[in-house]
């Protein structure tokens, strides 16, 4: 359930970036991922990549492929970049 909540993070962060560079679509997403453990579950790409989809139906992110590179900070994430029309 935590990967469901830090993709909703992730997700409104690519919105308001959208948003500032005024685009109308985001074709990807490129993530760094730190090490996230939450009660004994691991956060792991597959299954933010998947909650990421399931919030972004109906919006400009809906069809956004989402790349995924390794952080070596615990419980860190950052937008490295956005691509869109």
């Amino acid at each position: 359930m935590h990967d469901f909540y830090l993709a909703k993070e992730i997700l409104d962060t690519v919105l308001k970036e959208a948003k500032k560079n005024n685009l109308k679509t985001v074709s990807r997403v490129f993530l760094g991922l730190g090490k996230f453990e939450e009660h004994n579950e691991k956060i792991l790409p597959k299954n933010l990549r998947q909650n990421f989809h399931l919030l972004a139906k109906n919006t400009l992110a809906s069809k956004a492929r989402i790349k995924i590179k390794k952080l070596n900070q615990p419980r860190a994430w950052r937008l490295e970049e956005i691509e869109g029309l």
